[in-house]
């Protein structure tokens, strides 16, 4: 790590909010650093990657609005992002309403995009522009306290580091389970406690196919189904259609898909196969992520609690505590959009500009 009182500002967390905040930082003036615990950037955001780098398909989050969402469209334009439209043409398959799978027209969501290369784009985008060594990776923090009217951070490897402010950019309640933080406002830490973390106990499932069969066919991609064990199934397939993804959200709960993990890829390809023809159950790759196996992302509390999405939170999540020297900045902080693309963006503007208000 750097020298003490090298850094202004510590930023907790290499996800689309922590980079967001890093970057108004450092275009501040201010010299910042990144800690993030996992082996690589993104935080949620993680991509498939073929053998030649591109990302095939998205194992976090997928979609944004930029019609709806004007802090992505600025985003977006700012990082030379570009969005192209989830396919939803032809029809959908229903699947356990009676009978065998079937066809179906199924509405689609105004608006609704994808990213060329996917949110990947979005982080690799952020941490070009910041300055080389600026996000260190592997530093999973386990504490912050007082330094002498600065803030020092430790890592479970006993590394530290004093800033003078410090932004956490981490799921909020796992935040409160793994790092120790002395002298939080009680009404904080029930906020804290209150926010669900979007995605955490969530699985996805990605299958890659040499080309989109199913719109061949007059399909959409869509299935919406009440036997599973996908609930829901969408088209994936990246925007020069160099391959074929079909990506759905698995339908049954935590412990159950954890107990049998070959037991759920192959009822996963038996479903596509029901619902696509045989070709269907023959993907080149099929990835499985199960976000709830991820402890800096899911919480016990996550786990104890049924899923929810989180609504806008208090002011106290986007105030400055133990003297205006903590902050936070996660997607479920946010004032507009909380958990997702366009409340991570929101929430690392919104604290950055902030913390560069109170130096």
């Amino acid at each position: 790590m750097a020298k003490d009182r090298d850094i202004d500002v510590l930023v907790i967390g290499a996800g689309i909010a922590g980079l967001t905040a890093a970057l108004c930082l450092q275009e501040g003036g201010v010299r910042v650093m990144v800690l993030e615990g996992s082996a690589g950037i993104g935080g949620r955001v993680q991509g498939m990657r073929g053998d030649d780098g591109a990302v095939l398909g998205d194992l976090g989050p997928t979609w944004v609005w930029p019609r709806w969402q004007p802090v992505v469209a600025r985003w977006m334009d700012r990082l030379a992002l570009v969005p192209f439209a989830q396919h939803d043409a032809g029809d959908g398959i229903l699947e356990g309403f009676g009978g065998e799978p079937r066809r179906h027209p199924l509405i689609g969501q105004d608006g609704i995009s994808r990213i060329e290369g996917g949110p990947s784009a979005i982080v690799d985008a952020l941490a070009a522009k910041l300055r080389p060594g600026t996000v260190q990776t592997g530093a999973t923090v386990v504490r912050v306290e007082a330094d002498d009217g600065a803030l020092r951070v430790i890592t479970a490897t006993g590394q530290s580091q004093s800033a003078a402010r410090v932004v956490l950019a981490t799921p909020l309640r796992g935040t409160l389970e793994r790092i120790a933080i002395a002298g939080l406002a009680p009404p904080l830490e029930r906020a804290m406690r209150a926010a669900p973390t979007w995605m955490a106990q969530q699985a996805k499932a990605v299958a890659i196919y040499p080309r989109p069969f199913w719109r061949e066919a007059g399909l959409s991609g869509r299935v919406a189904s009440r036997s599973g064990p996908l609930a829901e199934v969408h088209d994936h397939t990246p925007a020069s259609c160099s391959a074929g993804a079909l990506f759905g959200f698995v339908g049954i709960g935590v412990t159950e898909r954890a107990s049998d993990p070959e037991a759920l890829r192959c009822a996963i390809l038996d479903q596509l196969a029901r619902c696509f023809g045989p070709e269907a159950g023959t993907p080149t790759q099929l990835v499985i992520k199960d976000w709830a196996q991820e402890p800096l992302i899911c919480s016990a509390l996550d786990l104890a609690t049924p899923p929810e999405h989180p609504d806008v939170g208090p002011e106290t999540l986007r105030a400055g505590h133990l003297d205006g020297r903590l902050w936070f900045a996660v997607s479920e902080s946010a004032e507009q959009s909380p958990g997702l693309i366009e409340g991570a963006f929101s929430a690392g503007e919104m604290t950055g500009q902030r913390v560069l208000a109170a130096l």
